[in-house]
């Protein structure tokens, strides 16, 4: 499930995806010479390994990664019938994928090789960059919950936005966070309007508040979302970017 919901991912994105076999080598050589981090996802966001490209072979048409700390994680990507890769290039998000990894050596050390993609994404439209929200003014999504006390509705406060999802702080221990899950009915109140969607959590990080007690970072991609709500999404983001820039600049 957690594979599927990952290509289905790639391939809204093909307006983004790279099919030249010279600039693929040349992207991912560049992320190896950079020393750039790379997410391994092996099953989904429950199964990261954080990796680097260590050397191409154009020629053989593989590269080599480093494996896992884990032994008993490598065994599962070694065993996994397609992984994927996210990492930054220049602030620019690249995501890929990959099959059959197997073994090999780099330097006199354990590492892993596969097969250069056919293709890449390469995500460099500004607006997918996650901004944070002002902690002064503060964004609020309200999400249909189920508790103790029956159905109702809660309104969280929102860490961060892109136009493909949300992170949002659940102080209370109040969402299903479980991967996959998906909530409809959520309204997420922006300064242009409220928009109203449905969230698929992808990720979820458990946090220890300044009073000590518990809470949660549950990152939510918006699933289905209307053009008319992306813009709204999008003029949010350029706003917010703008006093970014503004207060570095020294102007706000």
């Amino acid at each position: 499930m957690m594979e599927a919901t990952a290509d289905t991912e790639l391939q809204n994105w093909h307006n983004y995806e790279i099919g030249s076999r010279r600039e693929i080598v040349s992207l991912l050589r560049q992320i190896g010479e950079k020393n750039q981090l790379v997410r391994m996802l092996v099953q989904g966001e429950g199964d990261v390994c954080v990796t680097s490209i260590l050397d191409m072979d154009p020629d053989a048409g593989t590269m080599l990664v480093d494996c896992s700390i884990n032994p008993e994680q490598n065994l599962r990507i070694l065993a996994a019938r397609r992984l994927r890769f996210e990492t930054t290039l220049d602030k620019i998000r690249i995501v890929f994928a990959a099959d059959q990894v197997d073994t090999a050596t780099f330097e006199g050390r354990p590492a892993l090789r596969c097969a250069i993609p056919a293709t890449l994404i390469r995500l460099q439209r500004r607006e997918y960059y996650r901004m944070e929200t002002p902690v002064a003014n503060p964004v609020r999504v309200s999400i249909p919950v189920l508790s103790e006390g029956g159905a109702g509705v809660e309104a969280f406060t929102v860490a961060d936005i892109s136009v493909g999802g949300i992170a949002i702080l659940d102080n209370k221990l109040l969402l299903d966070n479980r991967h996959g899950h998906q909530v409809a009915g959520c309204n997420l109140a922006l300064p242009d309007g409220v928009i109203t969607t449905t969230l698929v959590v992808r990720n979820s990080t458990e946090l220890t508040l300044l009073n000590g007690k518990s809470a949660r970072r549950v990152g939510c991609e918006f699933l289905d979302l209307s053009r008319g709500s992306l813009a709204n999404v999008q003029r949010y983001i350029t706003k917010l970017e703008r006093e970014r820039n503004a207060r570095v600049a020294g102007l706000g």
